[in-house]
């Protein structure tokens, strides 16, 4: 949908009060959030080939389709072509992390899981918006898809700190779903300790808002590293159960 001149700066009119009133996280990189603006994304995958990953993507693939298998609604049977990348050894197969790493930042993930399949994507390989079949599920949890994930103690083996989304967006096993996620990494003073917590400024879920605002206090559970830094790579989990994904990009933007 293309926009006036006049009906784009009221729009960001409104945004700048929503802000001064709300107390929210200012974007410096206003074509951040202007459906207009394609410039700065970055593709990390190309439909073609998994060159946007580190090396070790064990049996990943590029198909051309994921059609659920008919014999069986928990699987996919994958056509030839390209376009979409599927993990393999029956869904147990490795976390694949990207070669570009990331701070503050736009991503654009779509993805789809057969029945009763798991996935996440990590954010900097340690925090985690839950993919999973949660199509009819009526009172989501963390666990649920868009959830972000719970963090945990392994001493006193407990979960804790999950935020579950505010609606279920799911839709039906099989069906194509699409991540809109605005990230704020961690902050660090000039000696490494860390001074604020990563957040997730926004998370959409086939277009409806399921976060904004939300912290993390560390890394969510099985994580890549449980360390914080400035910069990480995007992570898929691919141990977990089928999954498959398609146009994955994204935009580094700066937030204060």
């Amino acid at each position: 949908m293309k926009y006036s001149h006049f009906q784009r700066r009221t729009g960001v009119s409104a945004l700048l009060c929503a802000l001064l009133l709300g107390g929210g996280v200012w974007v410096h990189d206003l074509a951040a959030d202007d459906d207009n603006s394609e410039t700065g994304w970055i593709e990390i995958f190309s439909g073609k080939d998994l060159n946007g990953w580190t090396k070790k993507t064990g049996d990943w693939k590029v198909v051309g389709e994921v059609p659920l298998n008919p014999e069986n609604p928990k699987a996919f049977a994958p056509k030839p072509g390209t376009g979409v990348m599927v993990n393999g050894k029956g869904g147990r197969d490795t976390n694949i992390f990207t070669k570009k790493k990331h701070g503050d930042v736009q991503a654009h993930i779509e993805f789809t899981v057969p029945q009763g399949s798991n996935s996440g994507v990590y954010f900097q390989g340690r925090y985690e918006v839950q993919v999973f079949d949660s199509y009819g599920v009526k009172e989501a949890e963390s666990s649920d898809c868009g959830g972000i994930y719970k963090r945990y103690n392994e001493k006193k083996s407990y979960g804790f700190e999950g935020h579950a989304p505010r609606l279920n967006a799911s839709l039906p096993p099989g069906e194509w779903q699409v991540f809109d996620v605005t990230f704020r990494a961690p902050r660090f003073d000039e000696s490494g300790k860390k001074i604020e917590d990563a957040k997730f400024i926004k998370v959409v879920h086939n277009g409806k808002v399921i976060h904004e605002n939300v912290t993390t206090s560390g890394p969510t559970r099985a994580a890549a590293f449980q360390d914080e830094k400035p910069l990480g790579p995007l992570m898929i989990q691919g141990d977990h159960g089928p999954v498959a994904y398609r146009n994955i990009r994204i935009k580094p933007i700066k937030l204060d």
